[in-house]
């Protein structure tokens, strides 16, 4: 079997001037692809239905074509997936996000798995944006099922090596697999925007809108040097929050929900009028999954944001279409980068507080 080549590493000549020094960094990334597709050897990326748009932006950042395969379902609703090249020996990344028809991605991106395992491909790593069935972690009561646990169970029987996902909704997921996990952060993207689109950000409060989100938020609320605040909320049951209390001083300030997925918006909606009624002047969300399902999109039409900004783990195109305040964040360079890095046997720490140039 061919071992996988290492992508030569260039010597960098040595640069006192940080300014010149990113220019030549610059200079580097942006050289033509067909440089990049000639050290890549030995690594293939397929994609799935969910997110096509993604994959392509992977593979551009790549420069590598994307893999030949073909999806299809037959009368009675099965699914049948065709890889339309080799793999035998290849490094195969499979990138399917766990959106829209969820349960049919899922048995898509099993399959894909199999298919590729069972062609004799030297590894399988599934890039999965938004992991599916998240929140579905503990035993919240009786009789309740672990579903996290489960679709880590398949994955791991259907072949994958490795997974590559983006923000969990409990970091403990990537216990229920025995395989290496790794949980890319989108915190570096998000900083960059609040920076880059938030002009007051320095006047600004970080708001968790849940006690589960505390760490997540202080840590953003750390690395800009703001104070944070958070939202205790109690459910009487899924997707209905009972009531809310607002923990910290927004009055006078600008806020920033920020949260890891939305689902049908009913909380963010909710904490938005509280932080209003405590006297915030502005109030934006930030959000790593948007899946805007049910009443959401109308909600967000209706509700007092300035912005709801998402990242693309899940196809944004429609939900921007139905909601100008939606923006959003793009994080292929990440997944790209994690591919590559993966690819060569390289640490990929650095993505959990840089974004890749």
């Amino acid at each position: 079997m061919r071992k996988s080549m290492k992508i030569p590493t260039q010597v960098m000549p040595v640069v006192s001037d940080p300014v010149r020094a990113k220019a030549l960094i610059r200079l580097e990334l942006g050289k033509p692809s067909s440089l990049l597709r000639s050290r890549m050897p030995n690594i293939k990326v397929f994609s799935g239905t969910s997110h096509p748009d993604l994959a392509q932006r992977i593979v551009d950042r790549l420069g590598i074509d994307l893999g030949k395969v073909v999806t299809k379902k037959f009368s009675n609703l099965e699914t049948c997936v065709e890889i339309g090249e080799s793999v035998r020996g290849e490094d195969v990344y499979i990138v399917q996000s766990g959106s829209g028809e969820i349960n049919d991605n899922l048995m898509e991106l099993l399959i894909m798995i199999n298919a590729c395992k069972i062609a004799s491909a030297s590894r399988v790593t599934a890039v999965i944006p938004c992991f599916p069935y998240a929140r579905q972690d503990k035993k919240d009561k009786s009789r309740a099922p672990i579903s996290a646990k489960l679709v880590a169970n398949m994955l791991s029987v259907a072949g994958a090596d490795h997974i590559i996902t983006m923000d969990l909704h409990a970091s403990q997921i990537q216990g229920f697999f025995d395989i290496p996990v790794d949980n890319l952060y989108a915190e570096p993207a998000v900083l960059k925007w609040i920076k880059e689109n938030i002009i007051e950000w320095r006047n600004s409060i970080i708001v968790s809108p849940d006690a589960g989100g505390a760490k997540r938020v202080t840590s953003i609320a750390d690395r800009l040097n703001v104070e944070f605040a958070l939202i205790h909320k109690e459910r009487k049951k899924a997707n209905e929050v009972a009531s809310m209390v607002l923990v910290g001083d927004v009055k006078d300030r600008v806020a920033i929900l920020v949260d890891d997925m939305a689902d049908t918006c009913g909380t963010i909606c909710h904490a938005a009028e509280k932080l209003l009624e405590a006297g915030a002047t502005k109030v934006y969300a930030i959000l790593t999954h948007g899946i805007f399902s049910g009443p959401a999109i109308s909600r967000i039409n209706n509700a007092c944001f300035e912005a709801v900004v998402v990242t693309n783990t899940i196809p944004q195109e429609q939900h921007m279409k139905d909601c100008p305040r939606i923006q959003c964040i793009d994080v292929s360079m990440m997944f790209a980068e994690a591919v590559r890095r993966t690819h060569n046997g390289e640490s990929v720490s650095y993505l959990f507080s840089n974004v890749p140039y």
